[in-house]
């Protein structure tokens, strides 16, 4: 991933906590071993409330995950390492501004909008420069 100082919306880029990589060695296919990682993040994209609706912004948070060769040093060198972007974030909750849609979990729940109210609002007031969320670092892209 490339780490960039600013936000660019059609760059479809993460704002991560490199604190939360977590992973481990696993045995692949033919005793092959590498490292299963996954890091937490939140992020913007476009998308329609209905098929023909108009384009909302929405603020999401999730995972990113990756496999890779060796047990990187930390949360950053995971996200250096990370260059397979095909399949982006593991969704676990979506603010749109008036629905929420993820964990039924209401603890979960109100963590998630913790985040993600402030993040919309901050975007919608200015979509150039929005505030990440406390402990986050961005922007990522791959």
């Amino acid at each position: 991933m490339i780490r960039e100082d600013r936000f660019v919306m059609s760059h479809k880029q993460y704002a991560v906590d490199l604190s939360t990589l977590s992973g481990d060695r696993r045995t692949g296919y033919q005793g092959r071993e590498y490292y299963s990682g996954v890091i937490r993040a939140v992020w913007f994209r476009r998308r329609r409330r209905s098929s023909n609706g108009p384009m909302l912004t929405v603020a999401c948070i999730g995972t990113l995950w990756d496999s890779q060769d060796t047990i990187p040093a930390d949360g950053h060198a995971f996200l250096l390492a990370h260059d397979d972007g095909r399949y982006g974030g593991d969704c676990l909750g979506r603010w749109d501004g008036s629905g929420y849609w993820g964990s039924e979990n209401p603890d979960v729940m109100a963590e998630h909008l913790e985040l993600l109210r402030p993040m919309l609002a901050s975007y919608e007031q200015d979509p150039k420069a929005p505030v990440l969320p406390d402990g986050f670092d961005g922007w990522w892209r791959f």
